[in-house]
């Protein structure tokens, strides 16, 4: 008996010792130790890749945000803002209907194929409004030259980046809704297109809030 006592002693300590050894490990000494890694070599990253103007955080490079004006009365939907450069479509966004005390937005992909007569009829109407929006007196968008990411969302519905195309396209608009030179905000674009990475990776792409916080350095707004 005394032996079958001590047995189970010797054994609780055991595993007493291992939580303790497991628990400073890897609850403590462990993200002590990738959080100061991350902090002293990744800061931006690890804080969130955060994009400031005029010392206050206005959003993250990675999260796409919307550029829309206030709901009138009557509108289920609001209109873009047609000073800045606009996003990708968020078909795939949803609003949090289990927890309504918290105003959530639930990111997803649209889940329809590519056949799907819903997801045609979305590309259909977002490609007429991309020719509507972005056409000026001076300046005709033919609908064969919008880019497919004018007129589908992404996976998550929050893609901060849209194509270099996209954004040319968008340029005579933004131009005439804020009074500029074409030249000038075409140079902007060019200025914040990005390359593929390391050469090879990916696609060329334009941060598009990157883009209309350089765009309102330039208007003064």
């Amino acid at each position: 008996m005394n032996t079958s006592v001590g047995g189970a002693g010797r054994l609780l300590w055991a595993a007493l010792r291992a939580l303790i050894v497991l628990t400073l490990l890897a609850g403590v000494i462990y993200p002590l130790a990738v959080t100061g890694i991350g902090q002293g070599l990744f800061s931006d990253r690890a804080n969130g890749s955060r994009i400031e103007e005029d010392g206050r955080v206005v959003g993250s490079r990675l999260i796409g945000q919307r550029y829309e004006l206030p709901l009138k009365k009557g509108e289920d939907t609001p209109r873009p803002d047609l000073r800045w450069f606009q996003p990708r479509p968020a078909n795939g966004l949803g609003t949090n209907s289990v927890n309504t005390q918290y105003a959530l937005i639930l990111s997803g992909a649209t889940n329809r194929s590519g056949d799907n007569p819903e997801l045609l009829r979305w590309v259909e109407e977002a490609r007429a409004a991309v020719v509507r929006d972005n056409s000026t007196p001076r300046y005709r968008v033919d609908p064969a030259r919008v880019p497919a990411d004018a007129v589908t969302s992404s996976g998550s519905g929050l893609d901060p980046d849209i194509s270099p195309a996209y954004a040319r396209l968008q340029v005579h608009r933004v131009a005439e809704h804020n009074g500029l030179p074409v030249g000038r905000v075409a140079q902007l674009v060019a200025r914040h297109t990005d390359g593929r990475v390391l050469g090879f990776l990916g696609e060329p792409r334009v941060n598009v809030l990157e883009l209309n916080v350089a765009l309102r350095e330039m208007t003064g707004g």
